[in-house]
């Protein structure tokens, strides 16, 4: 037996015997599982199932019948025909989401809308995963002031500003009354214009010299889409009426 290890220990070059063979026959099994293992690491990682994953990243935001369409994407090893639907909160109203993942419609209110969706594939046992998105819909007008009415000697002046969030084209019409005490309406601010997509912060001014009185300021803005049959409206006034003290 001494003769046998210590001739394995020659051919592989080693000038030690007996004993010390042996300890290189358990170095070498040991190197042999060292590399055994090496190998199926490097393997693991390509054999590794991810399983069914929702990959859709946030979802955009969109405006009161704006045509809105997405679909829902996945990655993973599963197997087809993959299965969607809601599971937990509410959708914009117009809005609905389909069995093969597409999510589309035209929302009829602005708001914030929380829901979480599933998806289950065509396996035997089926996979499944669920998540959470939120979609906003964003007012297709906003009206803010910019210089709040105010009384100047015997006028009342001030200035809004309009933004058109939508994807169209809208046909505005801005109109700003002072409204007396005993119900009279007087024209402080008037234009009709084509109010372009995507503007943000126009600014409008308004003004006219008004008798003695007490007023409250009516702002009104209106912004039609004709081929989408679709008309935008937002209002704002004075939380008081500004006193005009200056005149008859």
């Amino acid at each position: 037996m001494t003769r046998l290890v210590c001739a394995l220990a020659l051919v592989t070059g080693s000038a030690a015997c007996g004993v010390a063979g042996a300890d290189y026959a358990v170095a070498n099994r040991s190197a042999q599982n060292k590399t055994s293992r090496s190998q199926a690491s490097a393997v693991a990682p390509q054999e590794k199932d991810d399983g069914l994953v929702i990959e859709t990243p946030e979802l955009p935001v969109t405006y009161p019948h704006g045509r809105y369409q997405l679909v829902f994407r996945v990655r993973g090893n599963y197997v087809p025909v993959l299965h969607w639907k809601l599971v937990e909160g509410a959708l914009p109203p117009g809005i609905r989401l389909e069995e093969n993942g597409v999510l589309q419609g035209e929302a009829e209110r602005a708001g914030e809308f929380h829901f979480v969706v599933a998806v289950r594939d065509g396996g035997q046992p089926q996979q499944a995963v669920q998540r959470g998105f939120v979609i906003r819909v964003l007012e297709a007008i906003t009206l803010a002031w910019k210089v709040p009415a105010h009384v100047t000697g015997n006028r009342i002046d001030g200035t809004v500003e309009v933004s058109n969030t939508t994807a169209d084209d809208m046909d505005l019409t801005f109109d700003v009354k002072a409204v007396a005490e005993n119900g009279r309406a007087t024209e402080i601010g008037y234009q009709h214009f084509p109010l372009k997509k995507g503007t943000i912060g126009m600014t409008l001014p308004f003004g006219e010299t008004l008798p003695h009185g007490a007023y409250v300021v009516y702002v009104n803005v209106n912004g039609e889409v004709a081929k989408r049959n679709a008309i935008y409206k937002e209002q704002m006034q004075t939380p008081a009426a500004l006193q005009v003290v200056v005149g008859p």
